[in-house]
């Protein structure tokens, strides 16, 4: 059987499986006797990129298939600073996983930061190695730089985070719609939005602190971001319309 390599992020985690990425997300999220449930976010890793920077001869020994033939779920390989440890090139697809075990794949692409639009506000939920809901006026890619190249004090040596819909809220934080926006303390985030409008100094607000642990796919904009610098890896997610017609099951799920 074939080994697969997944780089976990809520909670962040190396592991090992004998089981495809469809497979695994439903193991992650509804356990072997669907008693469990839960969200699932990760990478799938390319082995050959991380052979080095793993243990190799614990990983054959211990990721074999059970006695009765069936394939071993999950082998943890680390569970610290993991995402620093691993080479962007080495990430492949991501994917996501709702509580009910359906999966859906997102392919990296290049990002072109040229197409970002100016002048607006975003909302960003910080997914890995840390998970604050922070509001800003910086597009994806000069988030992601402030927050990796040592201009601030707060420094991260990679940064993996979603953009979420702000709608009206983007660029009228106090009289804006929020009729479509399931956010739980709306006026907390019209605080948190005007200020940055209003400081120009301030560019980065702390909207909550901790992350539940389950994101509202609904919510999400354009897509996820991974990377440190000036280096940027996208991964686009589908419009509602767009999962409706090609990926109804994770459409009904969500």
């Amino acid at each position: 059987m074939s080994k697969f390599i997944y780089l976990t992020t809520t909670p962040e985690a190396l592991i090992a499986s004998m089981l495809p990425p469809e497979g695994f997300g439903a193991y992650l999220s509804t356990g072997t006797k669907k008693r469990n449930r839960g969200q699932a976010i990760f990478f799938e890793v390319d082995l050959g990129q991380i052979e080095k920077l793993i243990d190799m001869d614990s990983l054959n020994r211990r990721c074999v298939a059970k006695a009765d033939g069936s394939p071993k779920n999950s082998v943890y390989l680390s569970v610290y600073k993991v995402l620093e440890m691993i080479p962007l090139s080495a990430l492949k697809s991501l994917y996501l996983t709702t509580d009910s075990g359906v999966t859906l794949e997102l392919k990296r692409t290049p990002y072109d930061s040229s197409k970002e639009v100016k002048g607006k506000l975003h909302l960003y939920q910080e997914l890995c190695p840390v998970t604050p809901l922070v509001a800003t006026d910086l597009a994806p890619s000069a988030f992601l730089k402030r927050l990796t190249d040592g201009s601030i004090p707060i420094v991260l040596p990679k940064l993996f985070f979603v953009d979420l819909k702000l709608e009206e809220l983007a660029t009228n934080p106090l009289t804006g719609s929020v009729e479509h926006l399931p956010y739980s303390n709306v006026g907390h985030l019209r605080d948190c939005l005007e200020i940055l409008k209003g400081e120009y100094e301030k560019h980065m607000k702390t909207v909550q602190r901790i992350f539940s642990g389950s994101l509202l796919y609904r919510t999400i904009e354009g897509g996820f971001f991974v990377g440190a610098k000036d280096e940027v890896i996208f991964y686009p997610y589908p419009t509602i319309a767009e999962l409706e017609n090609n990926n109804y099951d994770f459409f009904r799920a969500i």
